[in-house]
């Protein structure tokens, strides 16, 4: 039989439960304005032998609309992250003191204003000076870039600091809490789980976390990436966050570390995956990763094939001194960085855009890997594979969805440059000490336009003449015209021109038989020979399909077969010619070294005409479209503003997600002082009736002892 608790029993549990329950409600109270706080509850059972237990302590809150809140936490971090970064990129592109376009577009007006006057020296020294301007908005913008680089490298250190300090804040929270509620039965240690869940709140702004609750530990949580990671474990252990790049070591990229205390385990490193992070940490590596590295190497792309564009047709020209033209920009080269695990870290590997070839270039870097051991006497040769890569150091897919590699023998030693894809040749040190499996990375544009520079500052460079003339026999009956000169060549071996301010002769050319190519003379309306300096017939061209490109035609098509030595050099003679109309038999045309030509303008004109053309590659595959330098420019700016745009949208749209998130975490944890000051009413009622019965109890107390007096 149970024995039932007395008055005085029932009424002093009543009074300790309501003043227990009056101080839980003035404490929410007291905390309603402080953050993290949980509106707390104390429950209250019967005792099986009447009055109430003591009670139990714990926190309000819907876990449902915490894992919520958490999620579009990390949402909003990461747009935020994101947007303020590349708004500013967006404005410095999207800004007309900035555009590269409009100095692209004012340099080539220049050039097409002096051909009006191509001896004009007023003229030749605008042209200069807009190219100055030009590359001093490459450079600033360049400039802009790289110190956004920098900027983001900091702030991706500083938040890998910051997510280090609270996973060791949760993991020792989880500990000191396993401690404090294994020594307590009466309360929830509230005041250390509010601590841990802020913690947990404000890692989830800075990384996208999963939280749960361990099976074995009630009141440890175990904190994981979203990719699986662990990062905080149940009993207080956790692994920490370093930052390192390989081989790049100013692109940080995110590791994890293990910190195992114990002698028998060891620690270890985890790479992890940026684009799975979320929060301000994924959006700082969502910001470099996709935009700004690509607008860096796209903007190194497009300078460094418009650079390339006008040193070639300049020096396909003769400038006012008279001579072939020469380099207007300087293309810097760019050296591979060593990868780490190498067996020599003095190795090196240096390279270079191809001359002439920079419609190839693409926005790739390239993963250089020896395989086989340098062989044989100087200079040595061995077997090299190159990958092509994304700036996130994966490999490149072609249209096919196939890496993008090639392998090939390479010549080592000091001007030995080695042709490979992407419009770039590399050189490799006769003493380089490659071993089988080294590895090295090569960026051929990021730094391109940074580091482009003139290569002269005098307006008679500009080769704005042609180095040859068509000139029609005055005997000449029909009316074809020429339409075309084209040169492609002017360094010896490859073209015709004798360095002399001449073409070759039988005792100059290739070939001990002939001379260059010189003359073209119509046998009939689709007939020609070729003759060279000394009137002997080279080839003769039957059936021609029109009058474009002569001499390439007689290369080709022409009986005899084009002279060995002349074939056997790649372009030779460097120059052709294209006719209009109809010509008759006899009629001649003749080929000559364009002395004093200086009122030429022909070669300005190409030089103009470049803006319009498509030299551009958009992308890595065999068929990459090609644009105009503005065209390319346009496509940076653009990516750039979508890419903002969208991320405005998704601020937007997560920052309403956590708003009701958010809302519904606090209609269950916030303080209510409505609802706590109606609690306040009935707990202080329900003591005063507590107090009441214990009066009460007391007054029967005496009575019974006055009876019996």
């Amino acid at each position: 039989m149970i024995k039932t608790a007395d008055l005085f029993t029932i009424a002093s549990s009543g009074l300790n439960a309501s003043a227990r329950l009056l101080t839980t409600t003035g404490n929410n109270i007291a905390n309603v304005n402080s953050e993290g706080y949980v509106r707390e509850r104390t429950e209250v059972t019967q005792r099986l032998t009447g009055g109430v237990d003591f009670g139990f302590t714990d926190r309000v809150m819907d876990q449902f609309a915490l894992d919520q809140l958490r999620r579009d936490t990390s949402l909003v971090g990461e747009y935020q992250a994101f947007l303020d970064r590349i708004d500013g990129l967006d404005n410095a592109l999207a800004s007309e003191a900035n555009s590269i376009a409009a100095g692209i577009s004012r340099f080539f007006d220049s050039i097409q204003t002096a051909t009006d006057d191509p001896t004009s020296m007023p003229s030749r020294d605008a042209v200069i000076g807009e190219a100055e301007s030009m590359l001093n908005r490459v450079n600033q913008l360049a400039d802009f870039m790289k110190d956004k680089e920098l900027e983001v490298e900091l702030q991706i250190e500083a938040s890998v600091n910051l997510a280090n300090n609270l996973i060791r804040q949760i993991g020792d929270l989880n500990e000191s809490i396993t401690t404090v509620a294994g020594n307590s039965v009466i309360d929830s240690p509230t005041k250390l789980l509010n601590e841990r869940d802020q913690s947990i709140l404000q890692l989830a702004e800075i990384l996208d976390i999963e939280v749960r609750r361990s099976s074995n530990i009630d009141d440890g949580l175990v904190v994981n990436l979203k990719s699986g990671e662990s990062l905080v474990l149940a009993d207080g252990s956790f692994n920490l966050f370093t930052v390192g790049g390989t081989p790049d070591f100013n692109n940080r990229q995110l590791q994890l570390s293990t910190t195992f205390e114990r002698a028998d385990k060891s620690n270890t490193t985890l790479n992890v995956l940026e684009e799975n992070l979320g929060g301000t940490m994924g959006g700082l590596f969502n910001y470099r990763e996709s935009a700004l590295e690509p607008a860096q190497r796209d903007l190194g792309k497009l300078v460094a094939v418009l650079a390339d564009a006008v040193n070639i047709q300049n020096r396909q020209g003769m400038d006012l001194d008279q001579q072939f033209g020469s380099n207007l920009f300087n293309i810097p080269e760019f050296s591979a960085i060593n990868y780490p695990t190498n067996a020599d870290l003095a190795s090196s590997v240096s390279g270079r855009i191809i001359p002439g070839e920079s419609n190839l270039l693409t926005s790739d870097d390239y993963q250089i890997t020896i395989l086989t051991a340098p062989t044989g006497p100087l200079p040595t040769t061995f077997d090299i594979e190159v990958m092509a890569m994304t700036n996130q150091g994966v490999p490149q897919l072609d249209e096919n969805g196939n890496p993008i590699t090639e392998i090939l023998t390479v010549t080592a030693g000091p001007g030995n440059y080695n042709e490979t894809i992407g419009g770039i040749e590399l050189e490799f040190a006769s003493t380089g000490n490659y071993s089988v499996g080294d590895q090295f990375l090569v960026q051929p544009t990021r730094r391109t336009a940074e580091n482009l520079t003139l290569a002269t500052t005098r307006g008679e460079d500009l080769a704005f003449a042609k180095p040859i003339r068509v000139d029609a026999s005055l005997n000449n009956l029909g009316d074809a015209k020429l339409i075309e000169t084209v040169v492609d060549e002017v360094d010896l071996p490859n073209s015709a021109f004798d360095g002399n301010g001449g073409l070759q002769d039988v005792a100059t050319s290739p070939s001990p038989v002939f001379g260059a190519p010189v003359t073209i003379r119509f046998n009939s309306e689709d007939e020609f020979s070729v003759l060279d300096t000394a009137g002997s017939v080279i080839t003769t061209v039957s059936n021609a399909p029109d009058l474009n490109n002569l001499i390439e035609q007689a290369r080709s098509t022409g009986i005899p077969a084009w002279p060995a030595e002349f074939a056997a050099l790649d372009g030779y003679p460097g120059y052709d010619f294209s006719l209009q109309g109809i010509p008759v038999v006899g009629d001649e045309y003749s080929i000559a070294f364009n002395d004093g030509g200086v009122n030429d303008n022909r070669n300005a004109l190409d030089l103009a005409s470049l803006q319009e053309e498509g030299l551009v590659r958009q992308s890595s595959g065999v068929f990459g479209n090609l644009v105009s330098f503005n065209e390319a420019f346009a496509t940076i700016v653009s990516n750039i503003g979508s890419e903002a745009a969208n991320a405005r949208f998704d601020l937007d749209a997560a920052s309403i997600m956590k708003t009701q998130s958010s809302e519904w975490f606090e209609s269950s944890a916030g303080v209510s002082l409505d609802e706590e000051a109606a609690n306040m009413i009935q707990y202080q009622q329900s003591y005063a009736a507590a107090a009441r019965i214990l009066s009460t109890a007391q007054e029967l107390f005496e009575t019974i002892l006055q009876s019996v007096r």
